[in-house]
């Protein structure tokens, strides 16, 4: 069945696969495009932006995902998760007189909201994190877990002293590297597993002291996919020093790995896959970086197992999961909710809520059932009123929607949905989006006139005491006390850019997460994969690039 977006006019298809989940979970068909369903959600997350502010409780100042300048109040976490507030007393009575997203969006800002999103109990010295948990010495990670002493990275899990790195699984010792597990003393690595003490690695397994190599395993001492010497490696490495070197050998290396073939999509032990980055899966369509997922479709970061889940983002354990955002860890039958974790069941429109159950619209409420718009009600009465309120939505067009963008609680450029989906401000304002005009914060370090020194030898702790202007937005950045020891570690030219703009760089080397038609270059068997055809790589399908590998 073709339909037309309601949002961009842009036809897409729901297939009767599709139709059997909706009638499952009883809601309607979506009115939104893919592409538009997922801007929608994105546009509630706010992982990277840290600010200092007010606690709104305490007074205290806090690190917080929240502008000083939001409207909404900002408790500290851990009063947030304390007795000392309840938000049943923010309670409203439904009004069939008005729409269910003015309503839930007044209630929204009445419920106060926690400074992050992180298990804060499990961390230690870890302040400056969100969306993450069980982190030690760690600083501007986002997306991660049980990793210590690392700095600057997303999605990395179970990392020792990693940093600038996107996507990293018991690693240490490792620097700017996408996609890589159980690799030490790594620099530039990308999709590579079990690797050390190596440089400038592509699709790499079991290689040791190897620099500049592409789809080799179990190799030693290799340049160029070419045996050398012990001392050719060492001047090679020696280079990294050198900021001038290092853009060298960063071109050098992009253009020597388009002379080998890439696997049409990144992944292993699946069956019946469509996407990018996944492991054990089995009826997976359309779906990126995921692992353990079963019947599902349209699924993003998915981090622990799935079953039978369809359009959400950063979800995990859970089953019969349907346009939510952030959720997990014991879910079942959760639709358009948004931060709701822990042994959670029929939650509808929901945020921010922990080990509930029968919840309507509600916000920040904890070991409840039976509760809509953070009012309770008994079984009889949730289960008599919770009809009336779909049919009002229906009547309105909102029953089967996820929460519209323009009450989100943070603003279009804060979200991921810029990250994926970037919007001039004047586009995003066209559309009724929110935007952040930031203004850059005052420091009372100097800030220098000339460029970071283009060698690491010639500085020393010294430089942490001094601002620079980033090459790319022009915003200040410093050097911190435990970055600058970690590049002592790695002996790699210190940054000429941003936190944000390193970031944005290696998310662009990866492939969008939108899957097009093309043929192998091999075979010209027809494939589905996030390699675009403009895309310069090399792509092979699975059979054709195993036999080049092996």
């Amino acid at each position: 069945m073709q339909k037309i977006c309601k949002n961009c006019s842009q036809s897409f298809e729901i297939t009767d696969l599709d139709l059997k989940f909706y009638e499952k979970i009883s809601v309607p068909a979506p009115t939104h495009c893919l592409r538009c369903r997922k801007i929608r959600r994105l546009a509630r997350i706010n992982q990277l932006n840290l600010y200092e502010r007010k606690c709104d409780a305490t007074g205290e100042k806090i690190i917080s995902n929240y502008h000083p300048s939001s409207v909404h109040k900002v408790y500290k976490q851990d009063y947030w998760y304390s007795d000392k507030w309840d938000a049943l007393k923010y309670g409203m009575d439904f009004n069939f007189n008005m729409s269910f997203f003015e309503q839930f969006n007044e209630l929204s800002l009445k419920v106060p909201k926690p400074a992050l999103f992180t298990a804060y109990e499990f961390d230690e010295n870890s302040e400056y994190t969100n969306h993450s948990g069980k982190n030690k010495n760690c600083y501007m990670i986002f997306d991660s877990d049980e990793s210590r002493d690392c700095l600057y990275s997303y999605s990395i899990n179970k990392c020792n002293d990693v940093m600038e790195s996107y996507r990293a699984r018991k690693s240490e010792l490792c620097y700017n590297c996408c996609d890589i597990q159980n690799c030490f003393n790594c620099y530039f690595v990308e999709n590579s597993e079990t690797c050390n003490d190596s440089a400038f690695l592509l699709n790499c397994t079991g290689l040791k002291h190897c620099f500049m190599c592409v789809n080799l395993r179990q190799k030693e001492y290799h340049i160029l996919n070419k045996p050398m010497p012990k001392e050719k490696y060492e001047e090679a490495m020696a280079c990294l020093k050198n900021r001038h070197f290092l853009k060298q050998l960063t071109a050098q290396f992009q253009e020597f790995t388009l002379q080998f073939p890439q696997k049409f999509y990144h992944g292993v032990q699946n069956e019946n896959v469509s996407g990018d980055y996944l492991f054990n899966c089995k009826n997976a369509t359309n779906c990126f970086e995921c692992e353990d997922l079963w019947d599902c479709k349209n699924i993003d970061q998915g981090f622990m197992p799935l079953k039978d889940c369809m359009d959400s983002y950063e979800c995990g354990d859970g089953e019969l999961i349907y346009e939510s955002i952030v959720t997990g860890y014991g879910a079942y039958n959760m639709k358009f909710s948004s931060h709701c974790i822990g042994n959670l069941n029929n939650i509808n429109y929901s945020y921010q809520c922990k080990y509930c159950s029968d919840l309507f619209g509600c916000i920040a409420l904890k070991r409840k059932k039976y509760c809509i718009f953070n009012k309770q009600y008994t079984k009889e009465e949730y289960e008599v009123l919770v009809p009336k309120i779909i049919k009002s939505m229906i009547k309105t067009a909102e029953w089967g929607e996820f929460f519209p963008i323009s009450i989100s609680d943070v603003t279009y450029n804060e979200s991921l949905a810029q990250l994926h989906f970037p919007l001039t401000r004047e586009k995003a304002l066209a559309k009724g989006y929110k935007w952040l005009d930031k203004e850059e914060i005052k420091d009372t370090l100097d800030i220098i006139s000339n460029q970071i020194p283009n060698n690491f030898d010639e500085t020393d702790l010294k430089i942490c005491n001094e601002l620079f202007r980033c090459t790319n937005c022009n915003k200040k950045y410093k050097i911190i006390e435990p970055e600058y020891k970690l590049y002592q570690k790695f002996k790699v030219a210190l940054p000429e850019m941003c936190f944000m703009c390193r970031h944005i760089g290696r998310f662009s080397k990866r492939n969008k997460r939108e899957l097009v038609k093309r043929n192998c270059m091999k075979c010209d068997k027809e494939m589905q994969t996030a390699y675009s055809t403009d895309r310069p790589e090399i792509v092979y399908c699975e059979e054709c690039y195993l036999k080049e590998v092996y």
